[in-house]
């Protein structure tokens, strides 16, 4: 199994308009969930999603580094204790701003849950570089 989730893409949109929107929590809580987040090594946040049949997901963790265009934060799902780690690398590019993130630490969980998780987070980043995708286009417009 693979214990890393590499996801890289470039926004056609300013590194700043990219960085306030992994950064900014009414900004993360429009493309993502309620976000309770601040770029600052330190924080303990939160997201939490609108509760749906399976009820909410509440996911928290610590902000460890948060530096011009890189930041990153611990992962806990809620009711698991399992700490994961998200990393997201902003670059400059002649179209925008290049974007690579990273989910380390998977196997953290055991055995078949950790395969579970995988694929799970996997599909989950697809859908949230969609969404961030689809909020800079639309709601930033800023390219």
């Amino acid at each position: 199994m693979n214990h890393i989730i590499k996801k890289e893409t470039v926004l056609n949109h300013p590194i700043d308009s990219v960085w306030n929107a992994i950064t900014k929590a009414e900004e993360i809580s429009t493309w993502f969930i309620k976000a309770d987040f601040k770029a600052e090594p330190g924080y303990q946040y939160t997201f939490t999603s609108e509760p749906n049949e399976k009820g909410c997901t509440t996911i928290s963790g610590e902000v460890k580094e948060a530096s011009p265009y890189y930041l990153e934060y611990t992962w806990i799902v809620a009711d698991t204790k399992i700490e994961t780690t998200v990393s997201w690398k902003l670059e400059k590019t002649s179209e925008g701003t290049k974007l690579l993130l990273e989910h380390t630490n998977i196997s953290n969980y055991e055995g078949d849950t950790a395969i579970a998780m995988f694929e799970s987070f996997n599909g989950g980043w697809d859908n949230c570089i969609n969404g961030l995708t689809s909020y800079l286009k639309e709601e930033v417009n800023a390219g």
